[in-house]
């Protein structure tokens, strides 16, 4: 087995991901920093960091790897009847702080977070370089849900999601996806599977797959640029519906 490399903190050269372990899956490299230009890199090389307060930086390119294309979401048809009556508003990139700080908070399964402080101020700061977004879920005007993640070319890298109410995570992630159909955003990225994603559309490709997709849709032309999102006006959860079934997105 190959031994994990530790990354040089004048470098920002990542081991090939057919490195990456296959226990713990994907675990490929260990160390380095989380500026920008690591992260952004690491990104368009199919690889993100996770891990937990007190743990060295862990960087993990998983086989297989969970992916959804914008126009596949899936909509049930208790989440349709839901979205007709919801008294959600949906923003982007209105408050990536509370958002991201929103991710971070414990959740009922456990006190731990991977979101870290650290996490926190470098995703701050690849949002003010115009290259991480926000979705958020208001209910009257309160932030009941929401996600963030990474644009690049016209792929979306998810990181996390939150909800405080019902549905209202999905709803962000449907908006997302409705959000990115519009732009011209190609693929949306949700590395592991969880239940969640999969009842919203997403398979498994494999890492070979995903990384072929990435290298071409992540040196296209930014699809989200800073101020393509709708930053003041809220989209009703209805009008997302609406421009799913009609095959129009707005």
């Amino acid at each position: 087995m190959t031994p994990l490399k530790w990354l040089e903190p004048d470098s920002l050269d990542f081991p090939p991901v057919t490195e990456a372990l296959l226990d713990p899956n994907g675990l490929l490299a260990v160390g380095g920093d989380l500026r920008p230009e690591r992260l952004l890199s690491a990104y368009r090389q199919g690889i993100f960091p996770w891990y937990e307060q007190g743990q060295p930086l862990l960087w993990w390119s998983p086989d297989p790897r969970t992916v959804l294309a914008p126009q596949a979401v899936h909509l049930s048809r208790s989440m349709r009847k839901f979205l007709r009556k919801s008294r959600f508003t949906v923003t982007f990139d209105r408050d990536f702080s509370a958002v991201i700080q929103a991710c971070a908070e414990p959740r009922d399964y456990t006190a731990a977070t991977w979101i870290t402080p650290t996490m926190q101020r470098a995703y701050t700061e690849l949002h003010r370089r115009g290259h991480a977004h926000s979705v958020e879920v208001w209910e009257d005007d309160q932030l009941v849900g929401g996600l963030y993640g990474v644009a690049l070319g016209k792929a979306f890298f998810g990181e996390s999601m939150f909800s405080r109410r019902t549905n209202a995570s999905k709803t962000a992630f449907i908006a997302l996806a409705c959000h990115l159909q519009h732009l011209g955003c190609e693929l949306i990225d949700c590395q592991m599977p969880t239940d969640h994603h999969n009842s919203l559309g997403a398979v498994e490709i494999s890492r070979a797959d995903f990384i072929d997709a990435v290298h071409k849709l992540s040196h296209e032309p930014d699809c989200w640029l800073p101020g393509s999102g709708v930053a003041i006006e809220a989209v009703q959860p209805a009008s997302i519906l609406n421009a799913f079934i009609s095959g129009e997105v707005t």
